[in-house]
């Protein structure tokens, strides 16, 4: 979710569990979903004027005093997307915002990367739409390259997350017409990466084509970026999974495939109460496969400080029809977004795989995600 995705490997430390003070008795966390040096988001509910209702706060209440003028100017720009673009319904309401804190309303979906609209016209015409109300309205989002600030509502339409880099120039500004142009590129990326054959000849040219900022960024500032969060600061985004699936998924799934009753291992990240980022580890056994056993050796190899937080032995995992493990719905199960699944299912065979996955899940207490 970029920004409301799980990133930054997230730690719910108790010094962290006293809600914003301009919030009071008024937010109550269920789960935090990421923690970087910019910023700390949470899932949770807020009890507004008709009520309690599912939201998304951003608080900088918490961030180094060194980057807190950063975080501010992120916030400020947040807000000020969220209170013109949000009303259009190609976004979150805004519910709240002070002066360290904004609280969204939680939009019912999932990202682009976990959606994966294969095939889906509808869902990239509505994605179209959104684009062209969110330029009418003067605003380019400026960071629509990640596939987790494209949302795949349960309504089959899309929105859009994560308002931090937005900018609201004038209206016909030489610097408009190249970030909306950009928004538009990013957009044409992801089409094509779902649905190519929908491309017209113009939106291939659009394709082809970067602005000279773009190529400006690419060669002077991006790598600066990259030197910054990568190395200095040591930020690890893999589609919001934080550094511990940059660094500990890999050893763990390696470790696992070596061990002779295992078939195939899938480890993913999701959002749990006590540590901020947890790991999921989904393991395909050989018959007569032994669960412990496999825990006791994974634990004895790895260590107990990187093991996953759950571990699922399961019959099978479901796959493309070329063999490839379908991520994407293994995901929706660690974060246990089970109501996601249905517009996922290919078929009744993996609907009965999928099933018997669900009916042994082994993370019930960690109902909230993105």
């Amino acid at each position: 979710m970029s920004a409301d995705s799980m990133q930054g490997g997230a730690e719910a430390h108790g010094g962290h569990d006293a809600p914003p003070a301009e919030l009071g008795d008024r937010w109550r966390r269920m789960v935090v979903l990421k923690r970087d040096i910019f910023s700390i988001v949470e899932r949770g509910t807020y009890r507004g004027p008709d009520g309690d209702v599912d939201a998304v706060a951003r608080r900088i209440d918490q961030v180094p005093w060194w980057t807190f003028l950063f975080a501010r100017n992120f916030l400020t720009r947040e807000e000020r997307a969220l209170t013109i673009v949000g009303p259009l319904g190609i976004a979150p309401l805004l519910y709240f915002s002070g002066k360290r804190v904004l609280v969204r309303r939680w939009i019912d979906g999932v990202p682009l990367h976990i959606a994966r609209p294969v095939g889906d016209r509808a869902y990239f015409r509505s994605a179209r739409q959104v684009l062209r109300k969110l330029h009418t309205s003067g605003f380019c989002h400026n960071d629509l390259a990640k596939e987790q600030n494209w949302l795949r509502g349960t309504d089959g339409r899309a929105y859009l997350t994560d308002f931090q880099l937005s900018a609201q120039p004038r209206r016909r500004s030489h610097f408009f017409r190249l970030a909306a142009y950009e928004d538009l590129r990013h957009y044409l990326k992801h089409k094509r990466s779902y649905v190519p054959e929908a491309l017209t000849a113009t939106e291939r040219r659009i394709l082809a084509r970067k602005t000279w900022l773009t190529l400006l960024w690419m060669a002077t500032g991006k790598r600066v970026y990259i030197w910054v969060t990568r190395g200095l600061f040591r930020f690890a985004d893999r589609e919001g999974g934080g550094p511990r699936l940059v660094t500990d998924a890999p050893l763990i799934a390696s470790r696992l495939k070596s061990h002779p009753q295992v078939q195939d291992v899938v480890v993913l990240a999701f959002p749990d109460r006590r540590v901020g980022t947890g790991l999921y580890a989904f393991i395909e056994g050989k018959p007569n496969a032994d669960e412990k056993a496999i825990h006791d050796f994974m634990v004895a190899h790895i260590g107990r400080d990187k093991a996953p937080e759950r571990i699922q032995l399961v019959p099978a995992l479901p796959r493309h029809a070329d063999g490839s493990v379908r991520i994407e719905i293994l995901q929706l199960i660690a974060m246990n977004q089970l109501d996601q699944l249905d517009m996922l299912i290919a078929n009744e065979s993996e609907r009965r795989i999928v099933a018997r996955i669900i009916a042994d899940r082994r993370n019930l207490r960690d109902r909230f995600t993105f």
